[in-house]
């Protein structure tokens, strides 16, 4: 049977349907509406995920088994750490709530919790910057808004 892989990819459209609608809750940035404005990645990320979330349904795996072990058990971490995220993103900030993230995805997949949480902190900071200054999209700083140059 591949119900599984259907039941799974009908989730994941659902979830990609509520992250692309939590999109639009975005404030619009100081000075009006951009092409490019906070809202665009996650909107990619919402429709990526929606067109792969389709494909399953549509094209299941023939391997129909769940990985009810350790493999399993890492799926959930990830999507609770993933929830997270976003749900702390606004309040820690970008840098902060990134770094909790991709250190736990990271320690999680095996690396010791220094080098991961420092492979998240290096992250969180360079995607900042380059969002921030290279690409003119601010991302929130949270409880790191003291740094914030007028």
């Amino acid at each position: 049977m591949t119900y599984n892989d259907r039941i799974f990819g009908i989730l994941m459209i659902v979830l990609a349907v509520a992250y692309g609608w939590g999109t639009t809750q975005f404030n619009e940035p100081f000075g009006g509406a951009e092409a490019v404005g906070p809202e665009t990645f996650p909107r990619l990320l919402a429709v990526v995920l929606g067109l792969s979330s389709l494909y399953m349904v549509v094209r299941p795996d023939p391997d129909h088994a769940w990985p009810w072990s350790r493999t399993g058990i890492e799926l959930i971490v990830a999507v609770v750490v993933l929830i997270l995220y976003a749900m702390l993103l606004q309040p820690l900030g970008f840098i902060i709530s990134t770094t909790l993230a991709v250190g736990t995805l990271c320690w999680r997949m095996g690396s010791r919790p220094v080098k991961a949480y420092a492979t998240g902190a290096i992250s969180g900071v360079v995607v900042f910057l380059l969002f921030n200054f290279a690409l003119d999209l601010s991302l929130p700083l949270g409880l790191l808004s003291f740094l914030e140059v007028s």
